[in-house]
Parts: C-alpha cells; structure tokens; sequence
C-alpha cells in the first residue's frame, strides 16, 4: 500500500472515531447530531421563491443538511457507515494530490444551507479542519429564520410560525415582525387574538373588517405594546429560556384575569406585565418559595 493510501485509510477511520465520540457527545448534551433531510424542510415551510446566487464560498458549520443522504453523515459530516468508505478514500486522496475538484452543490434557506452534490467533499473538508468550501448555491426563499443549530424539534415551531405568517401575511405586512414560541401550539392562541381583535373592530366599525386590517390592527395596537413593555422592563429576564412571543400569550391572559377581577378595567399591558412578573417570574416564584419554607418552618407540629 502506497503513503498516500495508508494516510487517507487513517483519515477515514479517524473520522469514523470522530462520527461515534459524536454521538455520544450529542446524547450527553441533548444537542442536534443528525443532518437534517432537506426534503422534509421544504415540505414543511412556505417557499416564497427560488433563484441561483452563483459560485461562492459557504460556511462549512452552516450546512445542516442533505437532499438525500442525511443519514450517512452526522451534523459535522462525520461517515456513520463504511459504506461511504470508498468515496471518501478517493476524495481525500484527491485533496492529498492536488487534484482539482469540482465545486460542491448546495441549497440555501434562511442563514443554512442543505447538500445537493458533493457530500464527501464536505466530509474531507471538515475533517482537515477547513472552514469553508466552494459551492454552487441555489436559494430558497423562505418567511422564518433558519440557524445552524436547528433541530427537529425546532422544525415543527418553524412549520407553525411559517403557515401563521402564511395565513396572515404579516411577513409582507410588516417585513420587521420576529414572532417565535419556545414550545408548539402558540401560533393558534395567536390566531385567537387576531380573529377576536376582528370582531370588535367591526363591532366598532359597523362593518365587516377584513384579515389584511384586523392583522396589520392586532399587531400594532396589541402584540407591539405588550412586546414593547416586555423589552423596557426586561421581563424576560425572570423567565430563562422562553420567548417574547411566549410572555406575550401568558400576559394577556394574566391581563384578561385583571380584567375580570377588577370589574372590566383594562390594567393596560404596564401594570400586567409587571403583575404577572411580579407573581410568575423566577425572583417572584423564589420569594413565594421562601415564603413558604417560612411558615412551615414556624407552624406548630
């Protein structure tokens, strides 16, 4: 065996090693290791348009993902099988020689990008510790974010937030709207608001009001002052991990229930706020533990 084929025979198992600490690693951090299939992603959001963007140089920690072999390499390109052994002997060998090669093919959505062609390169690439590679890019445009961190889990959100934009059109209404849920199911509390703001505004109007008006209405007079007392207060500080979507949903609930209690007076989103962080919030809910260690600790026995 020549140098040349023991060196590429060693990469090849070392990137195995590197596939399966992986694994691992990604079971022991509860971190996303699989490649998403770029199929199943597009089948999911609403693709607003397709066009090419050329030759370019892409990030190689931004592809997450393959058209129709996700389940060959982990989320770093690692090979999860031998069966890609051969292929990527005979790429390596071809970086090792200096041989040129052809560009890789690639989707683009949001800010990840999806293998078309050209996933062994990919894998040689990440293993001699490159950081980008050339690629033939194509774009789908797409009304959510994408990031490379995006697991499955986070796939369903982006369905939801997708068909919500869709259904209401805020993305072209208000390009600038950042609407995102730490769990499923919000975008229907959502829709919720939007067709009961609709209601009383014809109520008001005397007329039927259309979804293009009770949308562009809800999201300026409602959902943006709530959203704007949660950043001036930083309220989202005494609830780690969740969103502003989600301490909107809660609040005006919370809001609702003041409502309620104090004989229809609107408390107004300031006084909510600061109510429910007061009652729910991490300090709130810590003090509400002290308080109670208190009184159990001084009860008689």
């Amino acid at each position: 065996m020549s140098w040349i084929g023991q060196i590429t025979r060693d990469n090849f198992d070392r990137a195995r090693r590197k596939a399966f600490l992986g694994q691992v690693l990604a079971l022991l951090t509860r971190t996303p290791n699989d490649l998403l299939s770029f199929d199943d992603v597009r089948a999911r959001l609403n693709v607003r348009g397709q066009h090419h963007l050329g030759l370019q140089m892409a990030p190689l920690e931004r592809i997450i993902g393959s058209e129709g072999r996700y389940a060959d390499f982990d989320r770093q390109f690692a090979p999860r099988n031998e069966i890609t052994r051969q292929r990527w002997l005979s790429v390596d060998r071809a970086y090792r020689e200096a041989r040129g090669l052809p560009p890789v093919e690639l989707y683009k959505l949001g800010d990840v990008f999806f293998v078309k062609d050209g996933h062994h390169r990919i894998s040689v690439a990440r293993l001699q510790g490159q950081r980008e590679i050339e690629a033939l890019v194509t774009e789908l445009v797409v009304d959510v974010p994408l990031a490379p961190d995006l697991s499955i889990r986070d796939l369903l959100r982006k369905e939801e937030y997708s068909d919500f934009l869709e259904w209401t059109g805020l993305a072209d209404l208000r390009p600038d709207q950042r609407i995102e849920f730490s769990e499923p199911g919000g975008y229907l509390d959502l829709i919720a608001h939007i067709n009961a703001h609709r209601y009383f505004m014809g109520q008001e109007a005397g007329r039927e009001i259309t979804l293009q008006e009770a949308v562009v209405s809800w999201y300026n007079r409602v959902y943006l002052p709530v959203v704007q007392v949660i950043r001036e207060t930083r309220a989202l500080e005494a609830f780690p991990g969740r969103t502003e979507a989600d301490l909107y949903c809660w609040i005006m609930q919370h809001r609702w229930h003041l409502r309620e209690r104090n004989g229809g007076a609107d408390p107004g989103p300031l006084v909510a706020t600061e109510d429910y962080v007061r009652l729910f919030g991490q300090r709130g809910l810590s003090a509400f533990a002290a308080r109670l260690l208190r009184r159990n600790a001084t009860a008689p026995i």
